[in-house]
């Protein structure tokens, strides 16, 4: 079966939209933090469904109080969401809270980069999406101020490092992650991004169960501080109920390649919170690096 042609035109877009694709990776930026302390105390899989649960519970009064409650799913509409929970919520998690346990949230925000790049390389290739030479131009920009950020102006800082198992498995999660944003362009058709959103945490949750079981031995009680039950809000409320849903209405009206380029101000982010949470100093190469990553995500998000 061939894929499907991209639309003919792309809808208008409100400036609210990408606000809210601007607040996405805000949001996932003190992700790394709340994972970084869940990562240190729980196994990935148990830590993972304890944000899940945090996160499906808050889906599901969302969508009884916004949309009367979960529409009935038909069997591709199954299929498609079960896709997204499978790599979302399950394969994603389970990279990203492995990296973390193995690297600081500054390096594993280094490979998050390379997000962009993947899902819109696979779009081009998979949806025979058309991208410009103004959109590919925004895209490198993005990349090349997030890289200044992440390296602090020492451009060539990081090549010298070697690649071990953290970066294998955060490189695993920004391939999850792109399967996710492409897999979502099928799903939405149908269903709102709250609904898709809700189904994809409950498949996700499950698959993340079956894994936490195995876990169970190695969890003790003394894990489950205030500091992690806060990290799990955090992580359900925000970093997931909150942002999957502005996230999915983003692929659902821009297109999987054109919102996943905002995902390069998630390092940005991160750097910026490091500063106001960590204490640490706020560099030049910081305010460059952010400013050429803001222009080149909104060079790319333009049609």
């Amino acid at each position: 079966m061939a894929p499907p042609s991209p639309p003919a035109a792309l809808p208008s877009v409100s400036w609210s939209l990408y606000a809210r694709l601007v607040a996405v990776p805000a949001i996932w930026g003190g992700t790394f933090i709340a994972g970084r302390v869940i990562a240190l105390a729980l196994p990935p899989a148990f830590g993972s469904v304890l944000r899940y649960l945090v996160a499906c519970a808050a889906l599901l009064l969302a969508t009884r109080w916004l949309e009367g409650g979960l529409p009935r799913l038909d069997r591709r509409q199954m299929m498609v969401t079960f896709g997204l929970g499978a790599t979302g919520i399950f394969a994603y998690n389970l990279f990203f809270l492995g990296a973390l346990s193995l690297l600081p949230a500054s390096r594993t925000s280094l490979i998050i980069a390379l997000n962009p790049v993947v899902t819109i390389c696979a779009a081009a290739w998979l949806l025979h999406e058309r991208l410009s030479l103004k959109r590919w131009l925004g895209v490198a920009l993005a990349l090349a101020g997030v890289w200044v950020v992440i390296t602090r102006g020492d451009l060539t800082a990081a090549l010298g490092r070697s690649v071990g198992l953290g970066e294998m498995l955060m490189f695993g999660g920004v391939c999850a992650w792109a399967a996710y944003t492409l897999i979502g362009r099928v799903a939405l058709k149908g269903l709102t991004a709250l609904a898709a959103t809700t189904y994809a945490s409950l498949w996700g949750t499950a698959l993340l169960m079956g894994v936490a079981l195995f876990e169970l031995p190695r969890i003790e009680r003394a894990a489950f501080s205030p500091q992690v039950i806060a990290s799990a809000l955090y992580l359900g409320l925000l970093g997931t109920a909150l942002a999957f849903v502005w996230y999915s209405q983003g692929v659902q009206r821009l297109g999987p390649a054109r919102t996943v380029v905002f995902n390069n101000l998630v390092p940005v982010f991160g750097a910026c919170f490091g500063v106001l949470l960590l204490g640490e100093p706020l560099l030049t190469s910081m305010l460059v690096g952010g400013a050429v990553a803001v222009t080149g995500v909104m060079l790319a998000s333009r049609p």
